[in-house]
């Protein structure tokens, strides 16, 4: 990815930072970006929005789940170390992880990272059935990660950014491990705006991220996410619409979201999709960018 970030010649790498130069936000989440220790290559990423024009000033990864090994024989094939052994899939550590990208101070000094919480720690989850005792002890909940970012604001209070990237809730068996999964993924969250989960969740966040799951279309467990639209401490000013485009027979899905706290003031909201930049988009990603527009202090 570091090589056809800096090469300029990568097809997607180019219609990326074209999208994302139009997008011009002030706070950016990435999903599926690789991670490595150094960030090189975010920001290597970041220097090309920058040379187009947009600037970010401030970025913040961390250790994802992905490709990180179990050492056990997950997927149940007989081996240990495949890409669906790890924590999260991925074939090599840090694959499609996640990162921010921001004009405002990253308080990465107190972020609140859930990423090692272990699956049967959420409270009432929908652990697969047959699950031994060896695998609950050392299988994690989050795919990637789950995290609660704060941003510095003008005014030196904070804006917590609530991000996560969950596992599709397919590619299993009859157990439905990665159904149960997805679930939990977005039970965290209600957990955690619950005070159910140390430490209590601050008052002033957007919850945003890649959720793998349209509640209406597609398969998975959409109880947990459902809830979390409907509830009366989040805003869903997006509303209905297809954010990731697929061939046939899946076509368009609800996957990603960005859910502020009920007490910020939304100016404008939506799913970016310009038509002068329909080929960018289409080679850019699957995923279309969904953005919120906030009246911040």
């Amino acid at each position: 990815m570091l090589r056809d970030i800096r090469g300029g010649q990568d097809a997607q790498v180019e219609a990326a930072v074209r999208v994302l130069v139009a997008l011009d936000a002030d706070v950016l989440l990435l999903t599926g970006f690789d991670h490595d220790a150094g960030l090189v290559a975010l920001d290597a990423f970041r220097a090309k929005l920058a040379r187009g024009g947009v600037a970010y000033p401030y970025r913040f990864a961390a250790n994802p789940n992905t490709g990180v090994p179990t050492g056990l024989d997950i997927d149940g094939d007989g081996r240990i170390g495949g890409a669906r052994d790890a924590q999260g899939w991925g074939r090599f550590r840090g694959a499609g992880a996640m990162a921010v990208l921001s004009r405002l101070p990253v308080e990465d000094g107190a972020l609140r990272d859930f990423s090692a919480m272990l699956w049967r720690d959420l409270p009432g989850a929908q652990l697969p059935p047959g699950m031994t005792a060896q695998a609950q002890a050392r299988q994690r909940l989050s795919t990637t990660a789950h995290w609660d970012l704060p941003l510095r604001l003008p005014d030196g209070t904070w804006l917590h950014l609530w991000a996560w990237h969950a596992t599709p809730p397919v590619f299993d068996g009859p157990e439905d491990r990665n159904g149960r999964r997805n679930h939990d993924e977005a039970a965290f969250w209600l957990a955690y705006l619950d005070g159910r989960l140390d430490p209590p969740a601050p008052a002033r966040f957007v919850l945003l991220g890649d959720a793998n799951l349209d509640v209406v279309k597609g398969d998975g467990r959409p109880a947990a996410l459902a809830a979390l639209l409907a509830d009366a401490r989040l805003s869903d000013p997006v509303g209905a619409g297809d954010t990731a485009r697929y061939p046939p027979p899946l076509g368009g899905l609800r996957l990603d979201y960005v859910l502020p706290s009920a007490g910020l003031a939304v100016r404008g909201a939506g799913v970016f999709d310009p038509p002068a930049l329909a080929d960018a988009i289409s080679l850019a990603s699957r995923h279309l960018p969904v953005w919120v527009d906030l009246t911040l202090p």
